[in-house]
């Protein structure tokens, strides 16, 4: 449904255009400082600047409504808010009647009977995202001495990913990009066989970013072409320390001490400027569509700080479980 993990549980509420979004953070360990500021930074990344990205701006202030007292966190479920100032909800009123291609509009339209909020997107909108940025800031601060950092490796095919952005954006188009990740350093012994395997664990999380489209851990796709004289990683010392590094940190599900590597695909936007043909439900036919409103022409450019919340969220669970982490801190 909306929540993540077993431990640190992560729910998320709220819609693009309504009047906010926020997150419960339940199982967060007691006596963690936390403040305002302590979100800045992770916050300021994830929003819009720049050519290629929406002209959409926010504050993003959190607003601590409880498991906050005296600048530290206090055991309860600690809830955060973000109110939602700079909408224009009108210009998504043809929404209900034509869906945008590539967009969750007509999914939703089916599955919740036509009841669900249709503006930007509503809860399936990247705006959502700003939440799993939060719980990400909490959780890389538990983690520590683990240090989570993505980058943006390429995008539309280009390693000059904004001025890439910037021509798609004169075009009415849009670009996906490529996300490398690493986390380090990485205790061994996290995740399970099977179901709660560490890259699963993760992946799930990844893929809750509306964009991301594909996962490679590793070698990834590349280890299909490869022999497994290649791709065994030689263990060199008694700590799990490999010559190599194309299992990504992680053998049956586990984590092997050496640090995690993965790579996201982030898709186009769908939303652009150019015709496209879709569904008029008014008109029981097909029509041209140019999606109006403000929009990114590449949502990579603004999703590696999401991507090391996904994996700081996954890992903080994980750690938890093998109480890595204690339940009461300071």
């Amino acid at each position: 449904m909306n929540s993540f993990g077993r431990l640190f549980r992560v729910s998320v509420f709220g819609e693009s255009h309504g009047a906010g979004i926020g997150l419960v953070l339940d199982g967060c360990p007691a006596g963690l400082a936390l403040d305002e500021n302590d979100f800045s930074l992770d916050l300021e990344r994830r929003k819009p600047a720049g050519e290629g990205t929406t002209a959409r701006r926010e504050a993003d202030r959190p607003v601590f409504l409880a498991g906050i007292f005296e600048g530290r966190t206090t055991g309860a479920p600690l809830v955060l808010t973000f109110a939602n100032a700079d909408t224009r909800p009108a210009d998504y009123d043809f929404v209900r009647d034509t869906c945008r291609p590539g967009h969750a509009d007509f999914a939703a339209l089916t599955k919740f009977g036509g009841f669900n909020d249709p503006r930007g997107g509503g809860h399936s909108s990247g705006r959502l995202t700003l939440a799993l940025v939060a719980a990400g800031v909490v959780a890389k601060k538990l983690i520590r001495p683990a240090v989570v950092e993505a980058r943006l490796e390429e995008a539309g095919g280009e390693a000059d990913a904004a001025g890439a952005a910037a021509r798609a954006a004169r075009d009415g188009d849009s670009i996906g990009g490529l996300i490398a990740c690493r986390v380090a350093p990485i205790p061994a012994g996290l995740g399970e066989p099977f179901f709660d395997s560490l890259d699963a664990l993760i992946a799930h999380l990844l893929f809750s970013i509306p964009a991301v489209k594909g996962i490679e851990f590793g070698a990834g796709f590349r280890a299909a072409r490869m022999r497994g004289s290649e791709h065994n990683d030689p263990i060199i010392a008694a700590d799990g320390t490999t010559s190599s590094n194309h299992a990504g940190g992680v053998n049956g599900g586990i984590s092997n001490g050496n640090p995690v590597l993965f790579r996201v695909a982030v898709k186009p936007a769908s939303s652009i400027g150019r015709p496209q043909e879709t569904w008029s439900f008014a008109s029981g036919g097909t029509t041209g569509l140019s999606v109006p409103g403000r929009h990114d022409a590449c949502l990579a450019l603004r999703v590696p700080v999401i991507v090391e919340a996904a994996a700081a969220v996954a890992l903080a669970d994980l750690m938890l479980r093998e109480q890595k982490i204690p339940r009461v801190l300071g």
